[in-house]
């Protein structure tokens, strides 16, 4: 027997919940080697950001809006 799940924004959620105080802040998780967005938090969500979103055209705006990004490595 197998089961699948799936979960809301996968990465950015295990992420919240072993961080309590990322909670309310936008957070992306980034592909190997921090090449673009691969998981996005409501709240980054809400600001426009992008599945794919490359992350050096984006470096600046994240700071802008701080944006927490983990790397998925």
């Amino acid at each position: 027997m197998f089961a699948l799940c799936d979960v809301n924004s996968f990465y950015a959620s295990c992420e919240t919940v072993f961080r309590p105080d990322l909670r309310g802040r936008p957070v992306v998780v980034l592909s190997n080697n921090d090449g673009c967005v691969i998981a996005r938090s409501t709240e980054a969500k809400q600001l426009g950001i992008a599945m794919g979103e490359p992350y050096f055209k984006q470096k600046e705006r994240f700071q802008q809006f701080g944006v927490v990004c983990f790397s998925s490595n």
